[in-house]
């Protein structure tokens, strides 16, 4: 009997303890107050000429990826309207180069937006100005242009992850 007991025990306590996560679903559980989203042209107020095509291209894939929203060509045609401006772009120096510490190895460089979502049917702003921001690393082996050029679709697509999380998910 006492052999038993420990086994009896795991057993009641790996049902008792499965019921909990029975409800679980996989993703944020939420549905937004839209279901169809304008996004509108990327405005680029930084020093980064031709960022906001990058942007624009990768923000609406992200949306196209997420099946919660459908896009639509034109504000009339949707629910909501997604407005970015990209407003910072910067580098930090995160380590140098060996043989001169005065010349850099690696960047984090960061790409600052500010996005506005507008309830189109009900004139209703759901949020104004919300800042959102991606960083990633460049290393400069093969020089600091062709790194950033090379990076900036990278930076890009994380930074429309970010927006697609801030419009879609509520915590």
């Amino acid at each position: 009997m006492s052999r038993f007991f420990p086994l009896v025990l795991c057993a009641l306590s790996a049902v008792l303890g499965g019921g909990g996560c029975s409800h679980y679903r996989l993703g944020t559980g939420t549905t937004p107050a839209f279901r169809t989203l304008h996004v509108e042209p990327v405005a680029n107020r930084t020093l980064l000429p031709q960022s906001q095509a990058v942007v624009a291209s990768h923000l609406r894939e992200a949306f196209a990826r997420d099946t919660r929203v459908q896009l639509a060509n034109s504000p009339a045609g949707a629910d909501a309207t997604l407005s970015l401006t990209l407003v910072g772009y910067r580098r930090e120096i995160a380590a140098v180069r060996e043989g001169d510490t005065g010349l850099a190895r690696k960047f984090n460089i960061t790409l600052e937006a500010l996005c506005t979502l507008r309830d189109t049917k009900g004139g209703k702003i759901i949020f104004e100005n919300r800042p959102v921001s991606a960083t990633r690393e460049a290393f400069t082996d093969g020089g600091q242009l062709q790194a950033e050029y090379q990076l900036l679709p990278l930076l890009a697509q994380a930074l429309a992850d970010k927006v697609v999380h801030t419009s879609l998910d509520t915590w």
